[in-house]
């Protein structure tokens, strides 16, 4: 229990319950579920540029780092097709991965094909499910694919003020603007009601939420004085009490709920506001093909990693279909913006091209 190990290092509630956020962060889990502190573990390990555990924004945009990587394999040779979706992999008469089809009709031939998509789609939604063993397709049904997450993207005329640390006088962000800034983490049994809440398909009342403003570090995301804020915010169940779903009023219900916190510790913040963008977990699973919402392609629970990542037996990123292989979130070591799968995967595949 991350609460156990918490309890053991630290005295204080604020800072137990802001470590504690990055255990649970994109689980629908609370500090004091079991295996929550593999999860806080998970966002610490590694480094940036020397320094342990240390984070980065993306000069740009997270899209940036997209277009990074298509710029590098373009430069190799590789082609890229945007905005082309794929509807099925493609298999030969021995099974094999062969290619796969696009949405309108083009078939696109390979010796190996890589998924960097989520499990699911991969394997119930592309692939033939007569070719895949039984007991494979019901594991990846049963993948727990909960997501608490409804991130919020918005614009403001200017700079947040908090209570805590009361911006210069000249305007110009100070080092906390730098940072994540954690809300409604002043204990951690604030962040075990919020979870509860969203067990029983109510949104939290006092949800626990992280803040950024990447235009602080990066001026080229918003017009001069304006900035963009990124809000992490949980707990939001993907089906709401009752059986509803989540309307236009249900969204903005909840967004409204999180900038009152917001405003308790930052007045002004909801004059400020000038848009925002609401993505709650079927959102973020209809427009970026995450399972029920889930950012890791399913839970980083303890029995979903390691060996049994996505399924026991075929962790090390082949797939039951000869030259599928699975590079995204859903495989070992999972979710992250790290590139571990992606290159672990990429070994796995050219050590095979070579005996084709």
């Amino acid at each position: 229990l991350l609460g156990q190990i918490l309890d053991y290092w630290f005295e204080s509630e604020p800072l137990k319950a802001t470590l504690a956020t990055d255990a649970v962060i994109g689980a629908m889990a609370s500090p004091h579920t079991p295996g929550s502190g593999y999860v806080l573990l998970h966002h610490v390990m590694g480094e940036l540029e020397g320094r342990r555990g240390a984070w980065g924004y993306v000069e740009g945009g997270m899209g940036a780092l997209s277009q990074a990587i298509a710029h590098a394999a373009a430069a190799r040779g590789a082609h890229i097709f945007a905005e082309k979706a794929v509807c099925q992999v493609l298999l030969g008469r021995d099974g094999r991965a062969q290619g796969v089809t696009l949405q309108d009709g083009t078939e696109v031939r390979s010796k190996l094909v890589l998924s960097n998509a989520s499990p699911q789609i991969t394997f119930l939604e592309l692939t033939p499910q007569e070719q895949l063993p039984k007991d494979f397709v019901q594991r990846i049904r049963q993948v727990d694919t909960r997501s608490p997450v409804t991130k919020i993207n918005v614009a403001v005329d200017r700079l947040p003020n908090f209570l805590a640390a009361p911006n210069a006088r000249d305007g110009q962000p100070l080092p906390h603007h730098q940072c994540s800034i954690h809300l409604n983490c002043e204990g951690t049994h604030l962040l075990h009601q919020a979870f509860t809440e969203a067990t029983h398909g109510h949104p939290s009342s006092r949800p626990m939420i992280e803040l950024c403003i990447p235009s602080v570090l990066d001026p080229g995301l918003a017009p001069r004085g304006c900035h963009v804020v990124s809000l992490f915010t949980q707990y939001t169940p993907s089906v709401l009490a009752g059986g509803r779903s989540w309307d236009e009023q249900a969204r903005n219900a909840y967004a409204d709920t999180v900038f009152d916190c917001i405003e308790d510790y930052a007045p002004g913040f909801k004059a400020s506001v000038i848009g925002r963008d609401i993505l709650t977990p079927p959102d973020l699973e209809r427009i970026f093909g995450l399972p029920g919402g889930n950012i890791f392609h399913g839970g980083m629970s303890l029995d979903q990693l390691y060996f049994t990542r996505p399924a026991p037996s075929y962790s090390g990123y082949r797939s039951p279909i000869p030259g599928l292989y699975l590079c995204g979130s859903g495989a070992h070591p999972g979710g992250g913006v790290m590139g571990a799968v992606g290159r672990n995967a990429a070994q796995v595949a050219v050590k095979d091209f070579r005996h084709l």
